[in-house]
């Protein structure tokens, strides 16, 4: 079967579960398209494709590209699944944030819009749609697509039942983890320990560009981490060798940061790669996106959640905060309680970009930032490996669900 695949540009997450949802697939062909965030991603993992169009080819030869293909797989990039709609070819969404996209708008109205969708063109469909927002438009192509798998997490059941309301004959179906389980299986982890670690911490920060954040642009939380690194190394003797990775670090950008005989390693490594060092380094801390928390479950690891970087890390950690991974969280909102993170994802992520500055420019509020996570760092360093168990436990039992090969397999029946 050939398959045309695609994954939303914002950071690493949707990239890293196309690169799951593809390694699932390797009976197919598998032609990867994209640009951005999500190519950069692909690039970096050419193994788990067997084609890659980067960058995209022009809409008339993706129109054509779309209908010579047997499916198309879209995980959150809502455009791909409307140009699939339009060339008439069954597509399947792939969608790990199901439960955070709002509408004010009754779903009903959502589902007449795409029942009177013009096919005369991309460009006609684009505007009959432009009424809706983004997160909106997530939801109007669960509405297009052949069929749709949504990773399980608190308020999806919620939601599946709204679609289900809608009498449409079909819903979502739910699915566990959207991650690269070969590849885990390839990093041994029944026997981690074996294996010797080069880092004493992990420090995962995840792809960081998005709608709004970029390397030099909106980068203020980048810069803060920038500041804390030396004080890391300063503060925390313990950890000789730190790996930094993410998106900010690929290429030239890399670097390291030393001070007192210790080094903070800053890089962008491969996805398989990573999972080899989240299995064997002994302390792991991480933005909380949730296919590098699903990772870090899958290995036995429980890591501490960094401050969030945008809104939807913001929604992760307030969704787990009755867990101990949302409990030991440091919240940017914990350290600037005065200003107002408004329940929206870009006016949201701007406000926390403006806190990240805050708090980066300001001694005294640096300093609280400092002593704040330095206390969670020690509060976590602390934990009987009984405690982390639980941890580990309590956080797999709210997000299980079917296994992903699974539940592909009967879509793709």
């Amino acid at each position: 079967m050939r398959l045309v695949m695609g994954a939303q540009n914002c950071g690493f997450g949707p990239a890293a579960e196309l690169v799951a949802v593809s390694r699932a697939l390797p009976d197919h062909h598998r032609t990867f398209v994209g640009d951005g965030v999500a190519a950069e991603f692909a690039l970096r993992n050419p193994d788990a494709f067997d084609e890659l169009r980067v960058p995209p080819p022009a809409r008339r030869e993706l129109h054509h590209l779309l209908r010579d293909c047997d499916r198309v797989v879209s995980v959150m990039d809502a455009d791909l699944v409307l140009r699939a709609a339009l060339a008439d070819r069954p597509v399947i969404l792939v969608d790990s944030l199901f439960s955070f996209w709002r509408t004010d708008r009754p779903l009903a109205d959502i589902r007449r819009l795409c029942a009177s969708l013009p096919r005369t063109g991309f460009a006609a469909a684009d505007r009959h749609l432009a009424e809706l927002s983004p997160h909106e438009r997530v939801l109007a192509a669960h509405l297009l697509a052949t069929h749709s798998v949504v990773q399980n997490f608190p308020g999806v059941r919620q939601r599946i039942a709204e679609f289900a309301a809608l009498g449409i004959g079909r819903v979502p179906r739910t699915s566990g983890a959207l991650i690269d389980h070969d590849g885990l299986r390839a990093t041994g982890r029944t026997e981690p320990s074996r294996s010797p670690a080069a880092y004493d911490l992990l420090v995962n920060l995840g792809g960081f560009r998005n709608f709004l954040l970029d390397f030099d642009a909106h980068n203020d939380y980048l810069l803060l981490i920038e500041r804390w690194l030396p004080d890391l190394l300063r503060d925390w003797p313990r950890f000789h060798k730190v790996l930094v990775c993410g998106g900010p670090f690929g290429g030239h950008r890399a670097r390291t940061v030393e001070l007192a005989g210790r080094q903070a390693d800053c890089r962008l490594v491969p996805q398989r790669e990573l999972l080899q060092h989240v299995a064997v380094t002994p302390h792991h801390l991480m933005t909380p996106g949730l296919t590098a928390l699903h990772e870090a479950l899958a290995l036995g690891r429980l890591p501490l959640c960094l401050p969030e970087q945008h809104y939807a890390h913001l929604f992760t950690v307030r969704r787990l905060g009755q867990t101990l991974f949302g409990k030991t969280a440091l919240s940017l909102t914990d350290l600037l309680p005065d200003h107002p993170v408004p329940d929206d994802d870009f006016t949201g992520t701007a406000a926390l970009v403006e806190m990240a500055g805050r708090i980066r420019r300001d001694d005294t509020h640096y300093s609280r930032f400092r002593r704040r996570l330095n206390e969670r760092i020690e509060q976590y360093l602390d934990l009987s490996p009984t405690q982390h168990l639980y941890a580990v436990d309590e956080l797999r039992t709210a997000l299980d669900g079917p296994p992903l090969s699974e539940v592909l397999a009967e879509v793709l029946r």
